[in-house]
């Protein structure tokens, strides 16, 4: 683990709520992340993740409170502005263009950047996920669920984030596959990338987060180091059945 904690916040959320018409989704939602850190947020279907994450990169409006990111207050700057000052989101479900070639979905996550830099981040891409360059000329759609997922990390890694938001990059996957994911991630961490992790697979996300928050029909109950939130008794018999 990283040493993070004399850093300053790259993200602080405080008081958040959010709605969906009159269900108010988010409840008063406190989180910090340092720069360089890798924050998980665990939690079962529908506790608020994804909704979290929404509010976070702005695509998802919320009804009250504040998010900081690199110090300036962005409630209520854009979703694309967003994606400029620095925060790329992952989506739940992956959303590559599926007509598109893989190189082609590189490039539009790189559509932020200068045209001079893309060569070189794209090598920087192919070297994390070999399996890329191997199918660069392929249609995105025809990638399996786990090199889908890949592009999909490399896609929003082209725009050089300063926080990348992480939403259930596991789900669906087998295995062997979620291991590779995750062996990713840590090496992502481990570049200097600070990483935002929402995931349904508790033991897999604590496991390697610097620190991890609980959440529940959108209310944090639970924060600590991660390894720390899975030894404790409440994370084990609500998320890991034991």
């Amino acid at each position: 683990m990283q040493d993070t904690t004399t850093k300053q916040p790259i993200l602080q959320v405080s008081g958040l709520d959010s709605h969906y018409g009159p269900i108010k989704a988010l409840h008063g939602i406190d989180i910090q992340i340092g720069e360089g850190q890798l924050v998980a947020l665990v939690g079962a279907n529908g506790a608020g993740k994804t909704t979290l994450l929404r509010a976070i990169s702005g695509v998802q409006p919320s009804s009250a409170g504040s998010i900081r990111f690199a110090g300036q207050e962005i409630g209520s700057m854009s979703a694309d502005k967003r994606v400029r000052a620095g925060i790329c989101q992952v989506p739940e479900g992956r959303q590559v263009f599926g007509p598109m070639t893989v190189e082609d979905n590189l490039r539009l996550g790189a559509y932020t950047r200068p045209k001079q830099d893309f060569a070189g981040d794209l090598e920087r891409m192919y070297a994390l996920f070999p399996v890329l360059k191997e199918k660069r000329h392929l249609l995105a759609g025809m990638l399996s669920g786990g090199q889908q997922q890949m592009l999909a990390m490399a896609r929003a890694l082209m725009g050089r984030p300063k926080l990348l938001l992480l939403d259930e990059p596991s789900m669906g996957l087998a295995p062997l596959l979620i291991r590779e994911i995750f062996r990713i991630v840590e090496e992502l961490r481990s570049q200097g990338i600070t990483i935002f992790l929402v995931e349904q697979n508790a033991h897999a996300a604590l496991a390697i987060a610097d620190v991890g928050y609980v959440i529940e029909t959108g209310s944090i109950t639970l924060t600590g180091p991660g390894p720390e939130l899975l030894a404790n008794e409440q994370v084990q018999s609500a998320y890991l059945g034991m």
